[in-house]
């Protein structure tokens, strides 16, 4: 669904990072487009995308199939809302089953310049919050489907939910995963005793797979994010936010087929109206932002992601239904910010996390939330379920992000003590070499060697001072600026 952009108003608007990060300074162009009854704001700059819902946004009553197949349970022409009575249905039911995790206030909370609280949903036993739909959906079975079993299509941490759950409620679990799902939670659901079948390239043809072997085996197919009992089993976090932290100005959501911020914004709109809901989506897989451009579920090309858990192509319809009119704003981040915020919940909070679960944090670290400042926040950490070297090489592009890993070639003289001086100066000024390598044949000049050098420095005015040294003692020297998310022209931004 939706229609052409009527109009399009261009203004300019600045945002800044926050806890020390630098980052552009440039302008962020904010487009209103108007697509019928719909009018979303776009905020764009060089660390993502904010969208915000007009109030005035019709929500479609239906929506186009588009020669996909039917889940009876997530029908286009008819999707369902669901209630806040549904929530606290499932909250009661789920009880005995579920971990009721922490949401303590963040240590570094002060640095942040807010208020900030981290819901700790990857302390479930599965690593993730989806065993509160998963298991409140298993359990609203009839007792004729409990013998038969269900299936499902997922990326990871549904799957390993549902597996979990079906194997200690003794109801046969098949879970279809594409060939992107991270190696670790494949295993883990073998462990849980489901059967497991790994296809398709994305999650669109698993789902694909799934849906065929569900109506050939008599299974019903349990939708891990638009399912109505799955969205329900989610808004159970948002209940407990409540409890924990009184009245919260706001509340981050990670965002991928959005059955999760469905469901907490359910619970968290009806018991308190004033709390802000914001979504996080990574740049790499913005399905649910698109919905909202599009007013309607639209197909997204997605690309790898660190937040593999996010990476859904087509946002459900019960989800959108439901979420959209509670949602105030949907916060596209880049892969940068998130490498950070993972690398940065580790160093100060202690949390191991995957990219989904860090997203939150993203927006925040990026600068995308200012309003925010003083506030009483709460971010919610959904899942923590990242491959070891996939978690490896997050860390090590969050280091590069903030500035402290360093990676350089220079050309220095090939005569004794050439290379000697250059690890003096960056002995001298507390640089560690954590990779270093030379070579002389691709050189036009015979009496140089060109010494290429990884580092790591303290922080980002440390490698800024690094690269002035080097430039003062060598005329040829070049810094690699990528996959930073700061480049060194923008530091004034920060020292302001």
């Amino acid at each position: 669904m939706g229609g052409g952009s009527n109009g399009v108003e261009v203004q300019m608007a600045n945002e800044k990072p926050t806890n020390g990060t630098k980052s552009p300074a440039n302008a962020s162009t904010v487009t209103t487009t108007t697509n019928g009854a719909n009018k979303a704001i776009i905020k764009e700059n060089l660390n993502g995308k904010i969208v915000i819902p007009s109030a005035s946004c019709k929500i479609p009553s239906q929506f186009e199939a588009n020669g996909e197949i039917i889940d009876p349970h997530c029908d286009p022409k008819n999707p369902q809302k669901i209630s806040f009575h549904d929530i606290t249905s499932a909250a009661f039911l789920i009880k005995d089953g579920i971990e009721r995790t922490p949401c303590p206030r963040s240590t570094t909370s002060d640095s942040y310049g807010m208020d900030l609280y981290l819901k700790k949903d990857f302390l479930q036993y599965t690593g993730s919050f989806k065993e509160r739909g998963a298991r409140y959906a298993l359990l609203s079975l009839s007792d004729e489907q409990k013998k038969i079993g269900v299936i499902s299509a997922s990326l990871g941490n549904h799957a390993q939910a549902l597996s979990y759950h079906g194997w200690k409620l003794n109801i046969p679990v098949t879970v279809v995963m594409p060939k992107a799902a991270p190696i670790m939670k494949i295993q883990k659901c073998r462990n849980y005793k489901a059967n497991v079948i790994v296809e398709g390239k994305d999650m669109g043809e698993a789902k694909a797979l799934a849906m065929k072997m569900a109506k050939e085996q008599k299974m019903l197919y349990i939708n891990g994010y638009d399912h109505p009992h799955i969205m329900a089993g989610q808004g159970t976090i948002g209940l407990e936010i409540l409890e924990q932290v009184p009245n919260p100005d706001a509340v981050i959501i990670p965002v991928g087929g959005g059955g999760l911020i469905a469901g907490i914004a359910t619970a968290i709109k009806a018991l308190s109206p004033k709390t802000k809901i914001i979504g996080v989506e990574s740049a790499k897989c913005p399905s649910f932002s698109n919905a909202m451009e599009n007013n309607g579920p639209i197909h997204t090309p997605i690309k790898n992601t660190l937040a593999d858990g996010l990476a859904v192509p087509k946002v459900g319809y019960n989800a959108f239904v439901t979420a959209l009119p509670l949602i105030d704003k949907m916060v596209v981040v880049k892969e940068e910010w998130i490498a950070l915020a993972i690398l940065r919940l580790v160093e100060e909070e202690k949390c191991v996390v995957e990219g989904a679960g860090a997203s939150g944090l993203a927006a925040i670290l990026a600068g995308q939330l200012p309003e925010l400042k003083g506030k009483k926040v709460v971010v919610l950490l959904c899942g923590g379920n990242i491959d070891t070297t996939v978690f490896g090489r997050c860390l090590e592009r969050g280091l590069a992000a903030e500035g402290r890993l360093v990676k350089f070639n220079v050309e220095v003289s090939d005569r004794p003590g050439g290379i000697h001086e250059l690890c003096e100066i960056l002995s001298e000024l507390g640089v560690s070499i954590k990779d270093i390598m030379h070579e002389r044949a691709w050189l036009k000049d015979i009496y140089t060697v060109e010494v290429k050098v990884v580092c790591e420095t303290r922080d980002w005015a440390h490698s800024t001072e690094l690269k002035e040294e080097l430039k003062r003692h060598y005329s040829k020297v070049q810094f690699s600026e990528e996959p930073l998310a700061i480049h060194e022209q923008m530091i004034n931004q920060g020292k302001k």
